[in-house]
């Protein structure tokens, strides 16, 4: 298993979490997404290394960006 943490910006409610993890979780090898809407952190576990484009990718088909 492999984790991987990213700062996502622009989510202000439940709808913004849901979206998120719907995206990122359709990436092929992706178990589990944990978003923490405070920080912003989206926490990908997943059966093997997601390359980062793929989930920056998904987080702005969802309508947000990666910060930094």
């Amino acid at each position: 298993m492999t984790t991987s943490t990213y700062t996502v910006t622009g989510m202000t409610c439940s709808h913004c979490v849901a979206s998120v993890s719907e995206e990122v979780g359709a990436i092929d090898g992706v178990t589990e997404v944990a978003v923490d809407l405070p920080t912003g952190a989206v926490t990908v576990t997943s059966s093997r290394p997601v390359d980062d484009a793929q989930v920056k990718a998904a987080v702005e088909e969802a309508g947000y960006q990666l910060a930094g």
